[in-house]
């Protein structure tokens, strides 16, 4: 198709948005010029849509293209000038066609790489009178509800047009719509099957791209499409965090890839997305859409080509006239931790320069150096990583009430959390919130607490009819058990911790261990370890003995202990038992010992002799398990630990962790106490937690029992 041709037949857009033809060739004829490089080019289209004529508006997607243009830039080496982002009215159906051929399809050559991302709904369309197929709702700035439809089949014809085999498509959206709107917890990104005729420009296009990909001679390689959701019955959703929204899928796969380094595969990593997005209240499952023959085993360097192998937190994105004075991206840092992230936090520069956190909105932040003389001057762009971790010791668990419930509802629900200690009740949607309070069923009432996607906390459930005051003393007792696993998720740091320890997650059988899944220290190891080209699955089948194996890479002894999450609603631990060596003791009093792997040792959790004790029971359920590491014993834990467990002369490896929060507390404060950078940072002691990423690392392992 000629380029003037395309740009006659969208004539009437251009003028809708203001945009001369003159204008048009223009811009792209800069693109021409800033891509006309001998080298491998990086290009980018990036749509975004949160205002809809007819739809419901959304709140993340124009900060979607924002995450992923700041992360192509900054982490992927993309320059500015190749990124085209079309949000809002510009995102019609024929401005991004047209923006796809003139951008990406004329200027793409073999080896250049490729990212095309979208974040908006998605629904299923008629298009003839017996079929439907999946689409995209671009922004309608036309008459007519037929003309911002566009086939996912179009997209993926113009993918496949182009001619690299280094394309990467992300599709932050989905095609299913649940009945209800369910509760207001995580925004839906999917509108109901719409019976409207697809528009007769966009079939009479489709039939183009079809031809012209039939006259291409040789194999044509399919895209990566990395899709929000890989059950067609799942929808995608978007969070509300501090200051901002974003899509769920986007969000978790950005700040995975700004930690991540180039050696890990598209599997493991859409693993690690996944369990981002579980621990933001979703069960969305991300997926590879691809026919590539073993595309799981793709690299991230094969499709994104970084320009530096080591990952950060962030980068600099303003530096102010006095030169010491800089503006931070952090969408490096995980979004539970981010919303917890404080002050006077440090990060170092590759160089490095350190930079210490002197404020914090959102995404971007405001840091100063930390030494008058900096050995090289700062330059925006530059990563940043993550040295010293400060964290509130106030922070409590935020419920929000659905909007649903009557107003006299949510005034007796507001005044019964406020008499729970570390809880606090918000509206849903105002301010972000880690669960739900709302109605099981409306005849009769029952009330529950609910994860953000609006799935129920089971075992919890209010009677019928039960007063809003009764029904939240009812699930009071669960609030300790879910704000200990908020605050041990804060200590996550794959990504930026120092020490050198790799973890798999292991099914032992007669023949040898088979993994489940790996985790590894990522700054220390991603760039010297072998690749890991094995499945990464999340099922255990019931019945399953398991165990960890554990290597400690590093110079320094490392001590151990293992807290978790069982269906979102039990605490557990693993407890490495003794018995009292004095003789004749009676009863022998069970203790708990320090867990503690020397340097260069593999270790395996449980210890070899008692392994066959770890069998996995039914039913099914969610498991989440946090191995955390650090170079100081874990006395106060153990103490906490040891204290409520002698009670009982339950003495399994893995069982009920009977007093999680102050177990958590004490995690937190042994961590604390292993940091010696704790006195040089202007902080309270009784006020906030100051941990050091060379003394601690957090691998965490989410799972399904089935």
């Amino acid at each position: 198709m000629k380029r003037r041709t395309f740009l006659q037949r969208i004539g009437s857009t251009l003028a809708v948005l203001g945009i001369t033809e003159a204008e048009w060739l223009n811009w792209g004829n800069r693109y021409y010029q800033a891509l006309a490089q001998p080298s491998v080019r990086k290009l980018a289209l990036l749509v975004g849509i949160n205002q809809y004529s007819q739809n419901p508006a959304l709140s993340g997607c124009l900060t979607d293209v924002e995450l992923q243009k700041e992360l192509l830039m900054h982490r992927f080496g993309f320059p500015a000038a190749n990124i085209l982002t079309l949000t809002e009215e510009q995102a019609n159906r024929e401005f991004i066609e047209a923006a796809f051929l003139e951008h990406l399809g004329k200027q793409a050559r073999t080896g250049d790489v490729v990212v095309f991302h979208f974040s908006g709904y998605g629904t299923r369309i008629k298009v003839e009178a017996d079929q439907v197929q999946n689409a995209i709702i671009a922004a309608n700035t036309q008459n007519g509800q037929n003309s911002n439809y566009l086939l996912e089949e179009t997209l993926l014809l113009l993918l496949r047009s182009l001619s690299t085999d280094r394309v990467t498509a992300v599709l932050d959206t989905s095609y299913y719509a649940p009945n209800s709107a369910g509760l207001p917890g995580l925004r839906v990104r999917s509108r109901p099957e719409v019976n409207s005729q697809l528009a007769t420009a966009e079939q009479e296009f489709l039939k183009q791209l079809k031809t012209q990909n039939s006259l291409i001679k040789g194999e044509v390689t399919p895209p990566l499409l990395l899709s929000a959701t890989g059950d067609s019955q799942q929808a995608a959703r978007e969070v509300l965090l501090s200051g901002f929204s974003a899509g769920l899928f986007t969000y978790a796969l950005t700040q995975y890839l700004w930690e991540v380094t180039p050696t890990k595969t598209i599997q493991v990593s859409l693993s690690q997305v996944e369990t981002a997005m579980r621990k933001l209240g979703s069960k969305q499952q991300p997926a590879l859409v691809s026919s590539k023959k073993n595309p799981q085993a793709a690299l991230i360097a094969d499709n994104f080509a970084p320009n530096i192998s080591v990952g950060g937190e962030g980068a600099i994105t303003a530096i102010e006239e006095d030169g010491k004075t800089v503006s931070l991206w952090l969408a490096g840092l995980p979004p539970q931790v981010l919303e917890n992230y404080s002050i006077n936090s440090r990060f170092s520069l590759v160089t490095g320069e350190p930079l210490i956190l002197r404020s914090r909105a959102g995404l971007t932040a405001k840091a100063q150096l930390s030494t008058s003389n900096p050995t090289n001057p700062l330059q925006v762009g530059q990563l940043v990583q993550e040295t010293v971790r400060v964290l509130p010791r106030s922070i409590s668990l935020i419920v929000a009430l659905d909007t649903a419930l009557e107003r006299i509802e949510r005034v007796d629900a507001t005044s019964a959390f406020a008499s729970i200690a570390h809880v606090s009740a918000v509206v849903a949607g105002e301010q972000p919130a880690d669960y739900l309070f709302g109605k099981l069923s409306q005849t009769p009432t029952r009330y529950n607490l609910f994860s953000l996607s609006g799935e129920a906390i089971p075992n919890i459930a209010g009677e019928p009819g039960e007063a809003v005051k009764i029904a939240v003393q009812k699930v009071a007792p669960k609030f300790p058990t879910l704000l200990a696993a908020k605050l041990w998720r804060l200590t996550e740091n794959e990504g930026s911790s120092r020490l050198a320890i790799k973890a798999s997650l292991e099914i032992i059988n007669t023949l040898s261990p088979r993994v489940v899944m790996q985790r590894e220290t990522m700054r220390t190891l991603g760039n010297d370890t072998a690749i890991n080209k094995s499945p990464s699955t999340r099922i255990v089948p019931i019945g399953s003995k398991l165990q960890y194996r554990l290597q400690n890479l590093g110079d320094r002894a490392v001590y151990l202990i293992l807290l978790g999450l069982k269906n979102n609603r039990s605490a557990i631990a693993f407890y490495p038992w003794q018995t009292s060596s004095e003789p004749n003791s009676s009863p022998a009093k069970p203790l708990v010992k320090q867990l503690v792997i020397a340097p260069g040792e593999t270790f395996t959790l449980p210890q070899s002799a008692a392994a066959a004790e770890w069998v996995i029971p039914g039913p099914a359920y969610e498991c989440e398990h946090q191995l955390i590491f650090s170079t100081s014993p874990f006395n106060e834990t153990l103490t906490t630990l040891e204290t409520a467990k002698n009670q009982t002369t339950d003495q399994q490896p893995i069982g009920p962790l009977l007093n999680p929060l102050e177990v958590a507390q004490a995690l937190l404060q042994d961590l604390h106490n292993a940091s010696p950078v704790k006195t040089e940072i202007n902080v309270t002691a009784a006020d906030s937690y100051v941990l050091d990423v060379n003394n601690w690392a957090t691998l965490s392992f989410n799972f399904q029992v089935v």
